[in-house]
């Protein structure tokens, strides 16, 4: 569905409800056990917001899919992987391959499941609808894709950890290039869902998980 341009006020005030006022909210007052239910409705609600972009196909989101190279993702899961595994040794060895040890079952299903149910609903929201629906009220230039890295940090403010804080920032970093720079939406997912499966594989989910969630306050 396509609408009348809208108004910055309105898009600005949009703006600070979702990507800042929401999240806050969720971090701040929802037990831990109700925070994936409220992101579920947070990413329902996106979607809509998304479909209502003035301008905005769908069709969009197939643009340059390909526009990426097998070398590149071998050498960022190589960089990744590595990473990841001297981070988990360095924080919490006690957990490092706990899954991938203990409940193998459990670390196929997310893999199976969280590039559809994580990665790709996150990058809509943080990506197309980020970019297409608010570029008129976002900083020129590489301002815009610190912003972006910055918003898709906060989001995970929920898990009060500055590990996930660091992870997600370089991530948005990363995610935004392959949408931006190469313009494709399939890159960033694939992106994204690699980085997170190698997290949970090496044990670094301990850090994503809610019921792990301690508050500072």
């Amino acid at each position: 569905m396509i609408g009348p341009p809208v108004a910055l006020p309105r898009l600005r005030l949009e703006f600070g409800l979702f990507y800042i006022g929401l999240p806050l909210l969720i971090a701040v007052l929802f037990p831990p056990n109700w925070m994936f239910p409220a992101l579920f409705a947070l990413t329902g609600l996106g979607i809509v917001l998304l479909h209502q972009t003035p301008g905005f196909h769908w069709a969009e989101l197939r643009y340059e899919w390909a526009n990426w190279s097998l070398r590149e993702v071998l050498l960022f899961t190589v960089v990744v992987t590595v990473f990841c595994v001297g981070l988990i040794q360095m924080t919490r060895s006690d957990a490092a391959f706990f899954l991938a040890i203990h409940r193998p079952d459990m670390l196929a299903f997310i893999w199976v499941g969280y590039p559809l149910l994580s990665a790709l609903p996150q990058e809509l929201l943080f990506r197309p609808l980020f970019f297409r629906r608010y570029h008129a009220i976002l900083p020129k230039g590489r301002a815009a894709y610190l912003l972006n890295a910055a918003i898709f940090s906060f989001a995970h403010l929920m898990y009060w950890s500055w590990i996930v804080a660091f992870m997600t920032l370089a991530g948005g970093l990363l995610f935004t290039w392959a949408y931006r720079q190469r313009g494709s939406f399939f890159y960033a997912v694939l992106l994204h869902a690699i980085a997170g499966n190698i997290i949970f594989a090496v044990g670094l989910g301990v850090y994503f998980y809610s019921g792990n969630v301690q508050r500072p306050f």
